[in-house]
């Protein structure tokens, strides 16, 4: 963490809170919603204006924030909003954090997570978990804080709105350098910087300028570090950023104190007219502190009383502004708890109760049944007896049929594939002794080709015939396995001008190595086959609670609606050549489909959003 963090509000917090809105234009669109509070006619939006003002007015005053995040709590809980809710919850986050309670923060941001989950607000459950893992990095749980940041990081990447994703990979690279090296860092900053500049973030562009700053001092540019640093600092101010440049004057300054004191009390000056200015009380009690640290330091008495005398000042209006506030947060949380238990306790009294009413009339009905019940019984009991033993005589039937089936497939495959091989060797043979005229060539290259496809026919069928029991699995490493896929199909690709993108992380599960590699090769394969020359495809490897889930993702010409149903269906009609005239033999999903089942898993395909053509096959294996 930096090491100026125990005077100013957390960085990662800051940087979450600077993508709400610009300062000034804050106080201005404040100032435009309280006016329109009591004109606003529909409930929901009335719950949504508080929580905006909860969340904009933080600058100003964190009482503030907190009185407007618990009105919203109140109606949204009244009308059953669950999204006013969690915002609501997430706005008394903030504030337990500004307060400098984590305890309580972490309460509040994990409510509001368990809500965003539950309605599937994915981008908001993303900011939560950042939240939640700035919260644990605070609390000295690094384990903690990096499960949730890294959780963050992968869904944020899987988002289409993905604007939330240069946040959070700032905060992954501002809380975890350690966790990245060079080159992965590089990558990240430029994901950030792209993701930012797309959407004209110009607030997170600032915050990454910052990171690099403190990466050039890290390496030992000390001097080009704070010029960069600086450069940032009069960009935040002009861009009227006003709370950030305050942790950015801090943190400069106190790089700066031993070895030029003026020129950190320079920056301590510059941050403690803004303050003043703004009247952000909390950073001018920051800023007199440093000044009077720093001329105490350096021996300076008349400078120190100065600010002594100042810091006294301060502390008496912050003091006076609490006691009107009158606010007793940790008291709120208490009885908000034992409130939440008495509601719980009386719901429960509630069911109990009713239950216990529901049960008396159903024993009377129940009593008066069950004799009718009884003389029923009897009777359909003798019939049901006599059918289950039909029952199981078909069942028995069926199944000596079905192996019987199977026997008989696997020996016409087998038998099938050494007359096949022995016409493509003989073909081979005859093609490399050369002479003949050119149409026999022709007709030999043709004929080789039908054996070459007919020996893959009969290799798809031996796949789906074979069982569950029959696949051996072992511990498999999915990054290795993904990366040898991709390289296997890269020649492919580059014959039709196309770029395989790979996107993933080291995970182990136990599957069947060979079977698994078929699949992701066949799915890779299509895409290949069914993208224009110059296409794009995207492989990404993704973890989450249920397990895994492995994506590939091609710009092609897609599947009409009225072949979706029949994809997965073994000869199926839904099969069609190639952009450039690849046939196709019908079997490759459906083998697909039966070896992901066999793992316990499941394989899916979903057209691309936004109007973007070609399809995403999904597949999902558990961890």
């Amino acid at each position: 963490m930096n090491t100026y963090s125990k005077y100013v509000m957390p960085f990662w917090l800051m940087a979450y809170l600077l993508s709400t809105s610009v300062a000034l234009a804050q106080a201005d669109e404040a100032e435009r919603l309280k006016r329109s509070l009591g004109q606003i006619t529909d409930s929901t939006a009335y719950v949504d204006a508080l929580n905006r003002l909860a969340l904009i007015s933080y600058e100003q005053s964190a009482d503030t924030t907190f009185h407007y995040a618990v009105r919203a709590r109140q109606i949204a809980d009244r009308l059953h909003y669950q999204k006013g809710r969690a915002d609501a919850l997430n706005n008394l986050g903030v504030v337990y954090d500004i307060k400098g309670n984590p305890q309580l923060a972490l309460k509040y941001y994990n409510d509001a997570h368990m809500v965003y989950t539950r309605i599937s607000d994915t981008v908001n459950v993303v900011q939560t978990l950042m939240n939640i893992g700035g919260v644990y990095r605070q609390l000295g749980r690094n384990d903690r804080s990096i499960e949730y940041v890294e959780s963050a990081l992968d869904l944020g990447y899987g988002l289409s709105q993905d604007s939330i994703l240069s946040l959070v990979i700032y905060n992954y690279l501002l809380l975890f350098p350690e966790r990245t090296g060079q080159a992965e860092a590089d990558r990240y900053m430029r994901d950030a910087r792209e993701i930012a500049s797309r959407y004209n973030d110009i607030r997170t562009l600032i915050a990454l300028d910052h990171l690099t700053a403190q990466a050039l001092i890290d390496k030992g540019e000390r001097e080009s570090g704070l010029a960069v640093w600086d450069g940032v600092i009069n960009q935040a101010i002009e861009k009227r950023l006003y709370y950030v440049s305050m942790d950015m004057l801090v943190g400069i300054g106190d790089l700066v104190a031993t070895d030029d004191p003026a020129r950190a009390a320079a920056y301590y000056s510059r941050g403690l007219d803004i303050a003043d200015s703004l009247d952000y009380l909390f950073y001018s009690k920051v800023m007199a502190r440093k000044l009077y640290d720093l001329y105490t330091t350096i021996n300076e008495p008349a400078e120190a009383s100065h600010y002594s005398r100042l810091l006294v000042g301060l502390y008496d209006k912050q003091e006076l502004l609490d006691n009107t506030a009158n606010i007793d947060y940790v008291d709120y949380a208490i009885k908000e708890q034992q409130l939440e238990r008495l509601e719980e306790k009386s719901r429960s009294q509630t069911f109990f109760l009713l239950l216990a009413l529901l049960g008396c009339v159903l024993a009377v009905g129940i009593i008066l049944a069950i004799r009718q019940t009884l003389r029923v019984s009897r009777r359909l009991n003798a019939r049901i007896v006599a059918q289950n033993l039909h029952l199981q005589k078909t069942l028995d039937a069926l199944e000596q049929s079905q192996a019987e089936n199977s026997r008989i497939m696997d020996v016409v495959a087998h038998d099938l594939r050494n007359p096949i091989g022995a016409i493509s060797s003989a073909a081979s043979m005859l093609l490399e002794m050369g002479g003949g005229m050119e149409h026999e060539r022709k007709m030999l290259e043709l004929i080789r080709k039908s054996a070459t496809d007919s020996l893959g026919l009969v290799t798809g069928l031996l796949e789906v015939n074979k069982q569950a029991a029959d696949m051996p699995k072992e511990s498999v490493d999915l990054d290795e396995l993904l990366r040898y896929c991709v390289d296997l199909m890269q020649s492919k690709a580059v014959a039709k001008q196309q770029d395989i993108a790979l996107r993933s992380r080291s995970v182990t599960i136990i599957a069947n190595r060979e079977k698994l590699w078929r699949v992701v090769s066949n799915l890779i394969a299509n895409a290949i086959k069914f993208s224009p020359p110059g296409g794009q495809i995207d492989v990404l490897l993704r973890v989450n609670p249920n397990g895994v889930r492995i994506s590939v993702k091609d710009r092609g010409i897609g599947i009409p609606e009225h072949l979706r149903a029949k994809v997965f269906d073994m000869f199926t009609e839904a099969k069609r050549p190639g952009t450039d005239g690849e046939q196709p033999f019908g079997l490759g999903l459906a083998i697909s489909k039966h070896i992901v089942e066999a793992h316990g898993g499941r394989i899916w395909f979903e057209s691309n959003a936004d109007n973007e053509p070609g399809t995403t096959f999904f597949l999902e294996l558990p961890h």
